[in-house]
Parts: C-alpha cells; sequence; structure tokens
C-alpha cells in the first residue's frame, strides 16, 4: 500500500509514440514525463498526452533530478537483440542503452533515499521493460543478454547479487526471481495476437517490484492481466450497510 492517496504516476523511456503512457492512463496512472528523441514521435505524445513533460536524450537524464515516479517503463531499442538483426547484443550500440534505462532507476531510488524515504515508498517503486524474444537467446553464451538484464534489474535495489544462468542451458518464455519479501521479479512472453491485434508479435515483458512480491501476480495473475478490479465492500455515500 503507498502512503498517501495521490494518484499512481508513470515516467516512460525510450517513449516512441506513447504506448506505455497510452496504457497507463486506460490504468488510471498518471504519465509525467517521456524520454524520445525522434522528433515526429514527439509531436504524436504532445497531442495525445499535452501534460505528459518530455525531458529529451536519455544518456543526458540524471535520474536524481527527474520527477520521482511510482513506475519506470521503457522498451529499449531491440535491433541488436533481434533475431533479425546482426546480434551485437547489448555491446551494440542501441541495444545497449537497456542500461541506461537501470542507471536512470538507480539514480531516482538514490535520490528519494536521500530525502529519507524507506521502504516501499521509494520510488520508483516498480520498473516494466518491453523486448523481443531474441533476447532470450542473444549473447556469447546463448542467452547471456538476458542473464546481464536480470542481474541489471536485481543490482539497482542489491549491489552484489549475481543472478546465475538457467539450469537447462536456455531461457524459458516466462520465469521470476523472488528476494525474501521485499524484492520480485517477473518475465512473461506475450504475442500481440491474443490481446486484441490482428497479428502474431510476441514480445517479452518483465515487470520487478522493488517493494515486495507483486511482480509475479501482475504478469501472472489472470485477473491482474485483465484489469480485473477487486469488489469493495463497506458502506458508500449513499448506500446502506447491512445489518
Amino acid at each position: 500500500m503507498r502512503d498517501d492517496l495521490r494518484p499512481i504516476t508513470m515516467g516512460s523511456l525510450f517513449d516512441g509514440i506513447g504506448g506505455f503512457p497510452l496504457a497507463a492512463v486506460h490504468c488510471g496512472i498518471r504519465p509525467l514525463w517521456a524520454s524520445e528523441i525522434e522528433t515526429f514521435p514527439i509531436e504524436v505524445t504532445k497531442q495525445r498526452f499535452p501534460n505528459m513533460v518530455h525531458v529529451g536524450d536519455i544518456t543526458k537524464l540524471n535520474g536524481g533530478t527527474l520527477p520521482p515516479v511510482d513506475i519506470i517503463c521503457g522498451g529499449s531499442p531491440c535491433q541488436d537483440l533481434s533475431v533479425a538483426g546482426a546480434r551485437a547484443g547489448l555491446a551494440g550500440a542501441r541495444s545497449g542503452l537497456f542500461l541506461e534505462q537501470t542507471r536512470i532507476t538507480k539514480e531516482m531510488r538514490c535520490a528519494d533515499l536521500l530525502r529519507g524515504r524507506a521502504g516501499i515508498s521509494v520510488r520508483p517503486r516498480f520498473l516494466c521493460w518491453e523486448n523481443v524474444p531474441g533476447a532470450f537467446s542473444s549473447g556469447q553464451p546463448k542467452g547471456e543478454d538476458f542473464r546481464i538484464v536480470l542481474e541489471e534489474i536485481v543490482r539497482i535495489k542489491f549491489d552484489t547479487i549475481s543472478v546465475p544462468r538457467p539450469v537447462r542451458g536456455r531461457w524459458e518464455s516466462a520465469g521470476g526471481i523472488v528476494l525474501g519479501d521485499s524484492f520480485s521479479l517477473a518475465w512473461r512472453c506475450m504475442d500481440a495476437q491474443y490481446w486484441g491485434v490482428p497479428q502474431s508479435r510476441k514480445r517479452i515483458f518483465l515487470v520487478a517490484d522493488f517493494g515486495g512480491t507483486a511482480a509475479l501476480q501482475i504478469l501472472f495473475d489472470q485477473e491482474s492481466l485483465f484489469g480485473y478490479t477487486p469488489p469493495q465492500y463497506g458502506t458508500r455515500e449513499g448506500t446502506a450497510s447491512a445489518a
């Protein structure tokens, strides 16, 4: 639970034409700012989200000075991870920008700690990353890049923890990491054709919860995936309570 009733807020990295902000507003989440460098997508999102601030090039941002948000989302460039590309992986100039997302997230959390916040109130509480399934097999040895993705996200909170390679030598299309009751991470490969889009388009979605164990529920609980809102019990204004 958050410590106040303010709206949940989100920052969008590698924003493009605002896919994450669009999903956010449908869930009652307020997109505060976005990072994008291409002119046309910025003009699109200025029309769609006139109150969302554009903060510029991700490589020039300092997470400690950005407006703090509850969720940081980003779909870092996929070209170097994709099986359709040259497969430079995270060492490539484009897909390597993923590391900017983890840097900014860590800087923001460190700044919140310096402000006196602690526990689940440290922002961002959640990180969301989206990318192509090629990330599962990119790198040497095969799949090393996805291991690095997981480890870099875990190390936003725990500096010294190492993530091992998968026991079977390859990454499954869904999985998770839980560290006590204060950190969880989950990933799942989903296909757009099952979400109302008239084409097969598979993407990895990864969620990290830096304050609890909600990541697995967010990605694997069917009610969460379909925007289910649990029933609200108790007396409302204008209604009678049970005798």
